[in-house]
Protein backbone atom coordinates (compact mmCIF):
# COMPACT_ATOMS: atom_id res chain seq x y z
CA UNK A 1 0.00 0.00 0.00
CA UNK A 2 2.81 2.19 -0.03
CA UNK A 3 3.65 2.15 -3.69
CA UNK A 4 2.66 4.79 -5.50
CA UNK A 5 -0.54 3.87 -7.93
CA UNK A 6 -0.11 3.20 -11.51
CA UNK A 7 -2.92 4.77 -13.75
CA UNK A 8 -4.14 2.34 -17.08
CA UNK A 9 -6.52 3.57 -19.82
CA UNK A 10 -9.87 1.41 -19.43
CA UNK A 11 -11.39 2.06 -22.87
CA UNK A 12 -15.35 2.66 -22.51
CA UNK A 13 -17.05 3.47 -25.08
CA UNK A 14 -16.84 4.38 -29.24
CA UNK A 15 -18.88 6.75 -31.40
CA UNK A 16 -19.66 7.52 -35.15
CA UNK A 17 -20.21 10.51 -36.50
CA UNK A 18 -23.28 10.82 -38.32
CA UNK A 19 -24.04 14.79 -38.80
CA UNK A 20 -21.99 17.84 -37.60
CA UNK A 21 -23.47 20.63 -36.10
CA UNK A 22 -22.47 24.64 -35.81
CA UNK A 23 -23.14 26.14 -32.74
CA UNK A 24 -22.01 29.73 -32.13
CA UNK A 25 -21.18 29.60 -28.60
CA UNK A 26 -19.64 26.41 -28.01
CA UNK A 27 -18.51 25.31 -31.76
CA UNK A 28 -19.21 22.17 -33.93
CA UNK A 29 -20.92 19.43 -31.79
CA UNK A 30 -20.71 15.85 -33.48
CA UNK A 31 -23.85 14.19 -34.02
CA UNK A 32 -22.98 10.39 -33.01
CA UNK A 33 -24.49 7.14 -32.52
CA UNK A 34 -22.62 5.33 -29.70
CA UNK A 35 -21.83 2.23 -31.67
CA UNK A 36 -19.82 0.11 -28.65
CA UNK A 37 -19.87 0.62 -24.84
CA UNK A 38 -21.11 3.85 -23.42
CA UNK A 39 -19.91 7.10 -23.48
CA UNK A 40 -19.42 9.03 -20.00
CA UNK A 41 -18.72 12.60 -18.96
CA UNK A 42 -15.32 13.07 -17.80
CA UNK A 43 -13.87 10.41 -20.68
CA UNK A 44 -11.00 11.88 -22.65
CA UNK A 45 -12.03 11.56 -26.16
CA UNK A 46 -9.75 10.24 -29.56
CA UNK A 47 -10.58 11.40 -33.13
CA UNK A 48 -9.71 8.45 -35.44
CA UNK A 49 -10.26 9.38 -39.07
CA UNK A 50 -9.19 6.78 -41.60
CA UNK A 51 -7.81 4.43 -38.90
CA UNK A 52 -5.16 6.93 -37.85
CA UNK A 53 -5.66 9.74 -34.35
CA UNK A 54 -5.73 13.05 -35.47
CA UNK A 55 -7.05 14.29 -31.83
CA UNK A 56 -7.30 14.02 -28.35
CA UNK A 57 -8.95 16.17 -26.05
CA UNK A 58 -11.50 15.97 -23.09
CA UNK A 59 -15.22 15.73 -23.68
CA UNK A 60 -16.83 18.98 -23.39
CA UNK A 61 -20.47 18.43 -23.80
CA UNK A 62 -22.59 15.41 -23.88
CA UNK A 63 -26.40 15.89 -25.16
CA UNK A 64 -29.27 14.03 -25.88
CA UNK A 65 -32.29 15.60 -26.97
CA UNK A 66 -31.07 19.01 -25.71
CA UNK A 67 -30.88 18.19 -22.50
CA UNK A 68 -27.56 17.57 -20.89
CA UNK A 69 -26.53 14.01 -19.94
CA UNK A 70 -23.64 12.10 -17.28
CA UNK A 71 -23.92 9.09 -20.09
CA UNK A 72 -25.06 7.85 -23.28
CA UNK A 73 -25.16 3.58 -23.70
CA UNK A 74 -24.53 1.99 -27.00
CA UNK A 75 -27.65 2.07 -29.62
CA UNK A 76 -28.80 5.65 -28.72
CA UNK A 77 -27.52 9.01 -30.20
CA UNK A 78 -26.34 11.72 -29.11
CA UNK A 79 -24.28 14.98 -29.56
CA UNK A 80 -20.59 15.62 -28.36
CA UNK A 81 -18.26 18.25 -28.01
CA UNK A 82 -14.23 17.45 -27.72
CA UNK A 83 -12.38 20.35 -26.09
CA UNK A 84 -10.00 22.45 -28.88
CA UNK A 85 -11.18 20.21 -31.76
CA UNK A 86 -13.19 21.82 -34.67
CA UNK A 87 -12.38 19.62 -37.70
CA UNK A 88 -14.90 16.97 -36.87
CA UNK A 89 -16.22 15.48 -40.29
CA UNK A 90 -19.00 12.80 -40.70
CA UNK A 91 -17.53 9.43 -41.11
CA UNK A 92 -15.17 9.82 -38.39
CA UNK A 93 -15.00 7.37 -35.08
CA UNK A 94 -14.30 8.82 -31.25
CA UNK A 95 -13.31 6.64 -28.97
CA UNK A 96 -13.22 7.31 -25.21
CA UNK A 97 -11.14 5.95 -22.32
CA UNK A 98 -11.00 6.83 -19.01
CA UNK A 99 -8.28 6.67 -16.20
CA UNK A 100 -7.98 3.55 -14.18
CA UNK A 101 -6.21 3.50 -10.77
CA UNK A 102 -4.48 0.00 -10.43
CA UNK A 103 -3.08 -0.56 -7.35
CA UNK A 104 0.82 -2.12 -7.56
CA UNK A 105 1.95 -5.29 -5.82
Amino acid sequence: GMLAPVFAEQRVGEAEVRAVFNVSKSGPIAGCMVVGGKIQRGATGRVMREGKQVHEGKLSGLKRFKEDVREVVEGFECGIGIDGYSDIAVGDRLEFVVKVEVPRS
